[in-house]
């Protein structure tokens, strides 16, 4: 019965090395090496063909116990382990609730669009609605109801982003004003909106000019409105915006949409008035472009001009912030320097 024995041997020593075990790599070798093809069970059961046949059966239902036994034990002792090192991980990561937590940083809108935001609160405050439109525009919208003819240059391909013949990238957000102009219902009161919004444009980027920029666009269309109640708007807008040391002039332009036209200058912010080179001494900085609503444009949206009139201009949010905030390049605002960017928090 030396078979018997190194059977019970090999119990005995293996649930021993079982029980010592601290981790996983020591409990798998022990496995291989008791109950693998070539574990110490096997190696016994060499012997097995030397016993009486009647013999064989009962040492080998032992083995068979013997490799459940281990088995299980094995088995019981990784699950202790994982359990002990699951513990462990929770003790070392555990965390104190009660101790500060870490500083996130906090974004905040980029400075054009915290100057689109303040002019659009500013004219919701004089009850305008702000509408949006598509940037990928139809032609007709873009050029011709807003009275550019054909051969104007401002439609020659060096200027616009053409998609196909009729459809481009607009070249300003004057076309949400005649998309309105057609929806309007003027038996329910006055068109007084503001569309803000992405341009583009076939420029060479340089300190002044970008080939992609913004713009507020804004049209009074009503009966009985003068040229007094645009300059009324524009100072109300450049007084919040800017401060009420500010003013505001206007002088005679020509734009396709507008009869008649004019430039918008404010007081120089760099000499307060007095004459300086960013003025070029003349106290003041032009700042935008407006004018009264050309018939025209009125009529060809079937609106009857001889009732209704009114004014429009276009505000630059990018020129904006770069005056207000004393920037002399415009790239500035989009080459993503958060260095840059973080100062207008």
């Amino acid at each position: 019965m030396a078979l018997k024995e190194d059977l019970e041997q090999i119990k005995t020593n293996g649930l021993q090395s079982i029980k010592a075990a601290q981790d996983g790599k020591t409990l798998n070798d022990l496995k291989v090496n008791l109950l693998g093809k070539k574990g110490s069970i096997t190696k016994a059961l060499h012997g097995i063909s030397e016993l009486p046949v009647e013999e064989r059966p009962k040492i080998g239902s032992l083995a068979n116990k013997l490799r459940d036994e281990l088995a299980k034990t094995i088995d019981s002792k990784r699950a202790e382990l994982d359990q002990a090192a699951l513990n462990q991980k929770l003790k070392d990561e555990k965390i104190d609730v009660t101790l500060p937590g870490d500083s996130v940083p906090k974004g905040h809108p980029h400075v054009i669009q915290q100057i689109i935001d303040e002019i659009d609160d500013i004219f919701i405050g004089m009850g305008y609605q702000v509408l949006s439109g598509p940037e990928v525009e139809e032609e007709v919208y873009n050029f011709e109801m807003m009275n550019l003819p054909k051969n104007h240059p401002a439609r020659d391909m060096q200027d616009t982003f053409y998609i196909t013949k009729d459809i481009l990238m607009r070249t300003h957000t004057s076309p949400m004003q005649a998309r309105a102009l057609q929806k309007h219902d003027f038996t329910k009161g006055p068109l007084k909106m503001v569309s803000p919004g992405v341009v583009y444009r076939r420029d060479t980027d340089d300190p002044t000019h970008s080939h992609q920029f913004h713009q507020v666009e804004g049209i009074v269309i009503d009966k009985h409105i003068t040229m007094a109640d645009l300059k009324g708007t524009l100072e109300v807008m450049t007084h919040k915006l800017f401060g009420d040391k500010f003013q505001v002039r206007l002088r005679p332009s020509y734009f396709p949409f507008t009869e008649p036209s004019v430039e918008a200058d404010i007081t120089c912010f760099n000499c307060n008035g007095k004459g300086c080179d960013v003025c070029k001494g003349t106290g003041w900085i032009e700042v935008l472009g407006a004018g009264m609503v050309h018939p025209n444009v009125l009529k060809m949206a079937g609106v009857d001009s001889n009732v209704y009139g009114g004014f429009a201009f276009g505000v630059g949010p990018d020129r904006f912030a770069m005056l207000k905030y004393g920037v002399d390049d415009i790239r500035d605002f989009y080459l993503n320097d958060l260095r840059f960017l973080s100062q207008f928090d």
